[in-house]
């Protein structure tokens, strides 16, 4: 093989290595970017994930329709559900709804609910002040459990937002729990 071929094979190896070694960085942190511009933008959902607390200041000319999903992962062996689909609140007022959730094992499991809120405009704007998500949930064989979530709207949600979806999926982290 002639000296002009072997440094061509070279360098186009080297320009290959380059790009894989270039792509698994980026795929690498992906993940942290995203958290860092979900934070920075409020995209994606994310709410608050520690309690807080709030001042009621009601606004009773504005309501807002919060509508409620559940999502249990395809792995986690609970049934979960909201008992009401959707409840009207005015922006600034204290609200509380329930959630109910079934390990329909005959072992006892862990799990974890992950909330996000639609439009991204109402995540920053929804807050919750006591939430089931917050920490991780025991639950015995075949235990049922009532969960309960405290909110407030905040009053300075943007006039365009009519109706907010909540939505929580459920994972079973049994075996993360027991790791700890």
């Amino acid at each position: 093989m002639s000296e002009p071929r072997k440094e061509s094979h070279r360098s186009l190896i080297f320009g290959l290595l380059t790009i894989v070694a270039g792509s698994f960085a980026f795929g690498y942190a992906l993940v942290p970017l995203y958290e860092v511009f979900c934070e920075i933008t409020g995209f994606g959902g994310r709410t608050n994930t520690e309690a807080v607390v709030v001042e009621e200041a009601p606004d009773p000319t504005r309501e807002i329709r919060v509508e409620f999903m559940t999502t249990v992962n395809s792995y986690a062996p609970f049934e979960f559900v909201a008992d009401r689909d959707s409840m009207t609140v005015n922006p600034g007022k204290m609200y509380f709804a329930t959630f109910t959730a079934t390990n329909m094992t005959e072992s006892d499991k862990v799990a974890h609910a992950v909330p996000s809120v639609a439009p991204p405009a109402a995540a920053e704007n929804f807050v919750k002040i006591e939430c089931f998500c917050f920490n991780s949930q025991e639950f015995l064989a075949s235990e049922e459990k009532a969960m309960p979530l405290q909110f407030i709207v905040d009053p300075d949600i943007p006039e365009y937002v009519d109706t907010i979806t909540l939505g929580y999926t459920f994972y079973d982290t049994t075996s993360m729990a027991s790791n700890n």
